[in-house]
């Protein structure tokens, strides 16, 4: 069987506080959007042991380190079913405040689910995402939510883009934890993330804010550029995604030839989910 695991952006990030066990608390509304990876499952008679193959965009890493053979083994420690071949192809870049590889850990758990028909419930399948990522669990809803805590606690809203275009630009840019949290001084924000996103999206840009920007900007301007380039050709709304760093635009229209200005970085354009 064969599944497209979905990246996330973040509207709106405000960092609320700092806790005792050195994370901090976090507020921000995921949205789900169609950048895909391909994630597919394969039974081998006589196959003695699981096995994973990627293509797409290439990962530095062991093949047990990658999320979703994380997520098989967790799987495999509390239910029963045959090896299998995994193959994931990798499209949603890393590094980019996307979401991709929570996505892969999460879609696998439901693919092994559906596969197997091993009747896991949802909110079991919850409860083991969180083992593996702060914001796996979402994935496993996949729809638009207010997210508190690290990222981990959920609440549902009534938030729908579809009717808007989007544009993601993702420079070749890897931005270290530290360096983002590096000028953030955490604070509750002034009007709830819930209260801006009743508001219509025009009026988003003088409300809405992601506080990496204030630490990422100063040291890659060309984050910072991306997002006036994207104000400039008429965006709606325009930020950072997570702690970068990818930027996106909400636009009332199609864009059209952004990959030609911006030939070397990853662009992506599609309607709202």
């Amino acid at each position: 069987m064969i599944c497209f695991p979905n990246a996330k952006i973040n509207l709106g990030l405000n960092v609320v506080s700092r806790r005792g066990d050195g994370y901090h608390n976090l507020e921000t509304i995921f949205y789900p959007i169609n950048i895909e990876d391909a994630l597919e499952i394969i039974v081998r008679e006589g196959q003695e042991s699981d096995t994973f193959t990627e293509a797409g965009i290439v990962i530095d890493a062991k093949p047990e380190k990658n999320l979703v053979m994380r997520a098989l083994k967790l799987m495999r420690s509390r239910y029963k079913f045959p090896t299998v071949e995994v193959h994931l192809l990798k499209k949603i870049p890393f590094g980019a405040g996307l979401g991709g590889g929570s996505a892969d850990a999460s879609f696998m758990l439901k693919l092994l689910n559906d596969t197997f028909s091993l009747g896991v419930s949802e909110e079991e399948l919850v409860s083991l995402a969180v083992q593996l990522g702060a914001d796996c669990s979402f994935f496993i809803h996949n729809r638009p939510v207010f997210a508190s805590g690290i990222g981990e606690i959920f609440e549902d809203i009534d938030l729908s883009l579809k009717d808007y275009h989007f544009v993601l630009i993702k420079p070749d840019i890897q931005i270290p934890t530290k360096d983002a949290f590096a000028s953030v001084v955490p604070c509750a924000p002034a009007i709830s993330l819930k209260k801006i996103i009743s508001r219509p999206v025009e009026e988003w840009r003088d409300l809405m804010i992601n506080d990496f920007e204030k630490s990422v900007f100063p040291k890659y301007p060309i984050i910072r550029e991306i997002k006036h380039d994207l104000y400039d050709r008429g965006a709606l709304y325009a930020s950072m995604s997570g702690s970068g760093s990818s930027v996106f635009g909400i636009f009332k229209n199609a864009i059209e030839n952004l990959e030609s200005v911006y030939s070397d970085y990853f662009v992506w354009h599609g309607k709202g989910l």
